[in-house]
């Protein structure tokens, strides 16, 4: 399988010229469409992201990898849950919000969305002065 540096659009030959997507481009719109869904805490990132988000720029396209492939497009997204919730449905709701974007927003259809949960999240530890004050 080769993978390609952009996509192109074959839709409506229109004479005016061809239209490209970068996978950056896709990788934004499945990085805010999963961020979107209730239950997802955050998207797994490395540290320069982190330094880059507290310096002010939000990186949309952090904790997705887009591959172009001959068969299709494959999108994997790596993401923290909520603790608490269901991660199969999260899951399930985390592809079809991405499935939808994609077609809403460029009109490709992903061959595959691969959902890696790679943490939960729990409360903020808020909680625990409470219950000491409490007793």
């Amino acid at each position: 399988m080769s993978e390609f540096s952009v996509l192109e659009m074959n839709q409506g030959n229109n004479g005016l010229g061809k239209v490209e997507i970068a996978p950056e481009v896709i990788e934004v719109i499945a990085g805010i469409a999963a961020s979107e869904v209730d239950g997802v805490a955050g998207m797994r990132g490395n540290f320069a992201t982190g330094v880059v988000e507290r310096l002010g720029k939000k990186n949309h396209g952090k904790g997705v990898k887009v591959e172009l492939t001959e068969s299709g497009i494959k999108v994997d997204v790596y993401c923290l849950m909520k603790f608490g919730v269901s991660i199969p449905t999260v899951a399930q709701k985390i592809q079809d919000n991405i499935r939808q974007a994609l077609l809403n927003m460029t009109a490709l259809d992903a061959e595959e969305v691969n959902i890696h949960v790679v943490g939960i999240q729990f409360e903020s530890q808020k909680l625990e002065p409470e219950i000491e004050q409490e007793v």
